[in-house]
């Protein structure tokens, strides 16, 4: 472990001044990654600024309806909330397919946003990454790449996302409120995380030194048709092969509305909304949906290991929204 400086902070304003002032310093609240990345040297922060004592562990309505999910909240607390499940249930189900139930218990929803890719080579510091050290290069494209991504990808990194609630979130159109040295930010969630491109180093859109504060949920319709698939080599504490956050608003068989999110193919949950708009109006049926599923995997590439995700990913989707189409039905 190397050495770093550690502070408490008591209010959002200081613990953004805090962490101004240390070049490699961090934010930590649950720890349930960074604390794996630090005792791997793959991060090396000098200093941790500890958000523990915010006051942003609540969950509060909207007068339209909708939720603000305090940054701070744990997970464990998010996905059993009396309003998260009969709002949202899609994230409710999404964030109890994550991880076990003590890192639920830990893990908290702002953490859960920046957590990092779980790619063999990532947290390996004996082999090239250009993710931990840009510019070394990729192991990954002509390595084990089982687990990587089929979308959205470049030369320079063919990591996933390892998170479900943030597939969820995406499905959601979800808004996530940042402080920071500037002054107060709002990012749509589509916008806030980033395909590798040339700089696979950055995972989001958000400035060194800002800190998430809560999370938006805009009100919503999908509170009986929602279905997430994760498709993952063990039922126990394992990261998705693909995952799949479906939602429908129907009238009678008619789409009035669709949401399809993805998770374990890309660099950030994937969704198309092109593809979503072209189907409302249309029957929910097997064939719509497999029709659906084809053009949202337009463009995947497989590199040898993974290439098997491309069908595995249509037939996901066909399922999940089957599934979201069924659990209505139950209702």
């Amino acid at each position: 472990m190397n050495s770093f400086s550690y502070n408490k902070a008591y209010d959002v304003a200081e613990a953004v001044a805090d962490i101004q002032v240390h070049e490699q310093g961090k934010f930590i609240a649950g720890g349930t990654n960074l604390l794996d990345l630090m005792k791997e040297n793959v991060m090396k922060p000098d200093h941790l600024t500890d958000i523990n004592r915010l006051d942003l562990a609540n969950i509060t309505e909207h007068e339209d309806g909708g939720l603000r999910l305090g940054a701070l909240v744990t997970n464990a607390d998010t996905a059993w909330n009396e309003l998260v499940e009969q709002r949202y249930p899609l994230l409710s189900k999404a964030i109890l397919a994550g991880a076990s139930p003590q890192l639920r218990n830990m893990a908290t929803n702002g953490g859960n946003l920046f957590q990092r890719t779980r790619c063999y080579y990532f947290y390996d510091t004996a082999t090239a990454c250009n993710k931990r050290e840009p510019g070394s290069g990729c192991s990954a494209i002509n390595g084990i790449n089982r687990i990587h991504a089929i979308l959205g990808t470049s030369m320079q990194c063919i990591a996933t996302h390892p998170s479900d609630m943030c597939v969820a979130l995406a499905a959601l159109d979800a808004k996530v409120n940042i402080a920071g040295p500037n002054g107060d930010r709002t990012l749509e969630f589509a916008d806030f995380h980033r395909l590798p491109g040339n700089s696979p180093h950055l995972d989001t859109n958000v400035s060194p030194g800002e800190l998430v504060t809560s999370i938006d949920l805009p009100p919503s319709n999908f509170t009986k048709n929602v279905f997430y698939l994760k498709v993952r080599d063990r039922q126990s504490y394992a990261f998705a092969l693909v995952s799949v956050a479906a939602a429908l608003d129907l009238d009678g068989d008619v789409i009035k509305d669709i949401r399809v999110a993805m998770g374990g193919v890309a660099h950030k949950p994937w969704r198309r909304r092109d593809v979503e708009e072209s189907y409302i109006g249309k029957t929910a049926s097997t064939e719509n949906f497999q029709e659906l599923a084809e053009t949202m995997l337009t463009g995947a590439i497989g590199f040898g290991g993974n290439t098997f995700k491309i069908e595995l990913a249509k037939r996901a989707i066909v399922r999940a929204l089957n599934e979201a189409l069924k659990t209505g039905e139950n209702l």
